[in-house]
Formats: C-alpha cells, structure tokens, sequence
C-alpha cells in the first residue's frame, strides 16, 4: 500500500479525494490546502485530515497527487521531487515551457515516477475507440463549455483545449509541420475562444476549437482515415465508426451500398462499441499505482505533458500573432 496526499482540495481535488478513498492500494494520508475555509469544510464533511502546510504532507506520504490551480503546480511538484516523491500533477502540468523544462530536470535527477492527469486517455469513449484509430489524416475536434470562472485565470488552450491537444498527440506520430490561429477574448483577459488548424509533417490536419462560452457542452472529435471515419463523443461517450468496403455484403444490415462516377460500388458498413463505464479519474489513480509498484512507464508520462504543454504554447504564439495582423 503506498501513503498518498493531495494538494488543493477545491472542485476537482475533492474529486480526487473521492477517488482516492475507493483505491484500496492507496492510504489516504491527508490533504492540504491553503484556503482555510474550504480546507475545514473538506476535513469535517469528507473525514480526511488536514495537513498545515505543504511540506508538512509531503514528508509524511510516498505519492503526491497536485490538484492546485496551474500556476502552483511547479512550485508543489518541485517540493516533491526534491523529496524524491512520486508525483501525480493535473494538467497542464505546469503554468509555462521554462517551468516544464526545469520539473523535467527535477524528476529525472529524483529517479521517480509522475503522470500527467490528461484524464481523456481514460474516457470509455477513446478506450473503446483506440483500436480502431489507425493513420488519421484529418481531425476535427470541438470542446465546448458553458461558462464557469473556474478556468479564466489561463487561456482556454491551456484550461480546455488541452484534453483535445493530448489526443491528437496520441494518435498522430509525426511532428507538427504549421500552425495558424485565432482567439477571441471576451469576458475573460485571455480567449475565451480559440481555433487552431494543425498541419504535421506526415500530411495529417487537425482543425480545433474550444470555447467557454457555449450555450451547451460539447465535446467532440472526428477522424478520418483511410477507409474509416470515426466519431468519439467524450462527453456522452459514445463512438460510431462507418468504414468504406470494397466488397459488397448484402447480408450486413448495418450498412449501405454506394455507386461511384465509373460504376463501381463500395459499401458503407456501420459500428457502435460497447462502451465499458469506468470512472476515469480513479483509473488514472490506478494506472499510477501500477506503474510505481511495477516499475512501468505511467500511462501519460512528463514528456507527453510537456509536449502538450509547449504544443498549446505555439498556439498562444499564432493567436497573438494573428491578433497583431488584425490590429495593423
């Protein structure tokens, strides 16, 4: 069994705290947060003690799980690793590339293990889509939120289009070629609404938009490959995907005969996977264990948020030079 603590117990660290309690690999040590408000009302109504101060819950733990808001996230992640802790940090991993540079430094020197919370990897919906993704040449991914302050105090790339970011990266294995961007910012001093189109050496492009200022919540991703189109809804987790045929099977009814321009005819064959309930955050809590007890690769490694990190940093690169083209 290995002690874990968690820093930041507001929306989402109370999440974690919940999770947490349902792992029987995990002893929940304690949490700490600095808010003393929320940090009494966790330790009474979720029964978990409250540790004073930061370095106070990281001596007392093996794993160290970091639900602060981002811009903490060095600062606690770089107590950790100095202590040679594992650590479990959310997404974005951190607040900026130089800070990512320096927390890479850090953990190799430590010689432990961190994940990257880029809960999406752990959606039933891509779970069951994975097998079928193949060599996508075209994405287009749309999250959508309605507003919530929590969130503003970074661009939505960093709050929202992150999740997408990380599974594009997952199912596309070549280098980003261009990017070319636009954002919008309109109650919030960042935008509040991006999209990005991006081309990857390998002729693949993914067109993404994200927004905290929808009517309704969306979040949605389409691929297509050779052959396939694949659709995944994170958010209702379902997934269709409709493949092309050259052979006609007039048995299948899950499908649909087309005739092309010369005369030949293709058949259109439709699939729904079983879609396997799972809460995702405590499989990613899991998955850490397992990889610490094992000594495997985490299933998001540092180098996949960092990647993601200075991807999303490119973007906010595009948007503000798209936005100086505008003001000229």
């Amino acid at each position: 069994m290995l002690k874990i603590g968690v820093l930041g117990a507001g929306h989402l660290g109370k999440i974690h705290i919940n999770c947490i309690k349902k792992i029987e690999q995990y002893e929940l040590v304690g949490f700490y947060d600095p808010a003393d408000e929320t940090a009494r009302l966790v330790e009474t109504e979720m029964n978990v003690k409250r540790f004073g101060s930061i370095d106070d819950l990281i001596g007392s733990v093996d794993v160290v799980d970091i639900v602060t808001p981002t811009i903490r996230h060095f600062e606690c992640a770089s107590k950790a690793l100095q202590k040679r802790k594992h650590v479990f940090i959310e997404k974005p991993i951190v607040a900026t590339p130089d800070e990512a540079n320096a927390l890479k430094k850090l953990a190799d020197e430590a010689g432990v293990k961190v994940q990257v919370g880029h809960v999406e990897r752990f959606n039933p919906a891509f779970i069951a889509a994975e097998p079928f993704i193949g060599e996508p040449l075209f994405i287009e991914a749309h999250r959508l939120a309605m507003f919530n302050p929590r969130g503003t105090d970074v661009p939505v790339v960093l709050d929202l289009m992150v999740h997408d970011l990380d599974i594009l990266l997952t199912i596309v294995k070549s280098p980003v070629s261009h990017i070319s961007a636009s954002g919008v910012s309109i109650v919030s001093p960042t935008p509040d609404i991006t999209n990005v189109r991006i081309e990857f050496e390998n002729g693949a492009v993914a067109n993404l938009t994200a927004s905290r200022l929808s009517l309704k919540n969306m979040r949605k991703t389409r691929i297509f490959q050779k052959g396939a189109y694949i659709t995944v809804d994170f958010l209702d987790k379902v997934v269709e995907i409709f493949r092309i045929n050259d052979e006609v099977d007039d048995t299948n009814p899950l499908s649909a005969t087309i005739t092309l321009g010369d005369g030949s005819e293709k058949q259109i064959t439709f699939q729904r996977p079983e879609i396997h309930p799972i809460n995702a955050i405590q499989t990613e809590l899991e998955s850490f264990y397992n990889a610490i007890v094992h000594n495997t690769t985490p299933a998001v490694t540092i180098d996949d948020g960092i990647n993601v990190l200075k991807l999303a940093y490119r973007i906010l690169d595009a948007v503000a030079e798209s936005a100086a083209k505008v003001k000229k």
